[in-house]
């Protein structure tokens, strides 16, 4: 029975608080894109004014010479190159990892989100403007840019508390962490006062992590779901709505440090496997992520057939 399967799982005070955390998280993206896609666009426009040259009429005269791969980009083009310059110094982390890789360098005179993408984490080319992406990739182009003017200790603790849901082997976090990601995310909107629609969502996220949802089996007369005690509601299937974007990007970000070998074999394979053995005892979360997960078992694979290939390399039959 799905209810009696969510019921078991927000009867575990560790977990409910993780979906917690994950749904300010989510609540924080909805904020963020609208005030997010307006200061890109500001961001653009000051760019063209102060380079007029680089604005529209100028256009990337090295094609496929000039597409960047992951952190490394090598313009074959005066255009490109002046760019790159200009993203560089309005970058944060200039001297660090840019993820050149996101974006499609000859749309940059003409497409604000293009340029973007050059301040936000791996894996986001596909993503064709804010609504599309996750909360960390809004708070690292807020991080990352320097048109955004804020105290970045606020944001990278944020960036930091996200990290720790993401990774959370058990996908459970404990209340004392939950009452200092609840100081953090709140240090954090602080900052914008005079964005409405930031403000808004300020008393949500307050509300939402110092409330108990009462999690109970109901009758097949009585109302489904879970009840704070201040009044909100939230039905079984938003609840599962909520775990099913929340592992989504756990996987998503398994799979990325996984094309990107960023982590040792092994990790990913534990990682994936205490996630199989979460949904293994949660069917109904199961299949809603069939996909996800062939693909991160599909990778997986090819990377141990490489790894059983390369000089010095052991066989299966090798192994103890």
């Amino acid at each position: 029975m799905v209810l009696s399967e969510l019921a078991v799982r927000l009867n575990c005070p560790e977990y409910k608080n993780w979906v917690k955390a994950g749904h300010c998280l989510l609540l924080l993206r909805g904020c963020l894109q609208g005030f997010v896609g307006r200061e890109v666009l500001a961001f653009h426009r000051d760019l063209l004014a102060a380079a007029p040259g680089l604005g529209p009429r100028a256009f990337c005269r090295g094609g496929w010479r000039c597409s960047p791969r992951a952190r490394q980009f090598q313009p074959q083009c005066q255009v490109c190159a002046e760019w790159k310059r200009e993203i560089l110094s309005h970058h944060t982390n200039r001297n660090g990892d840019v993820h050149w890789g996101n974006c499609r360098p000859g749309l940059w005179p003409v497409d604000a989100w293009e340029v973007a993408k050059a301040f936000m984490p791996r894996g986001l080319a596909d993503k064709r403007g804010p609504e599309e992406c996750d909360a960390v990739a809004l708070l690292s182009l807020i991080n990352c840019c320097d048109h955004f003017m804020i105290d970045r200790k606020k944001v990278t603790e944020v960036i930091k508390c996200r990290n720790e849901i993401m990774h959370s082997s058990e996908m459970k976090v404990s209340s004392m962490w939950l009452r200092d990601f609840q100081m953090k995310i709140q240090n954090f909107l602080n900052e914008f006062r005079n964005i409405p629609e930031i403000v808004a969502v300020y008393s949500r996220i307050e509300q939402l992590l110092t409330s108990d949802w009462a999690v109970h089996i109901p009758e097949e007369d009585q109302r489904d779901g879970c009840e704070c005690e201040t009044g909100i509601y939230l039905s079984e299937s938003q609840v599962n709505e909520i775990e099913m974007e929340l592992l989504k990007e756990k996987l998503q970000e398994i799979y990325l440090q996984a094309e990107e070998q960023e982590v040792l074999p092994e990790e990913t394979s534990t990682r994936l496997e205490m996630v199989k053995e979460f949904l293994r005892h949660n069917e109904d979360l199961r299949k809603g992520l069939t996909e996800e997960m062939q693909k991160l078992d599909s990778l997986y694979l090819q990377h141990q057939k490489q790894d059983s290939k390369e000089p010095g390399g052991e066989m299966p039959e090798e192994r103890a």
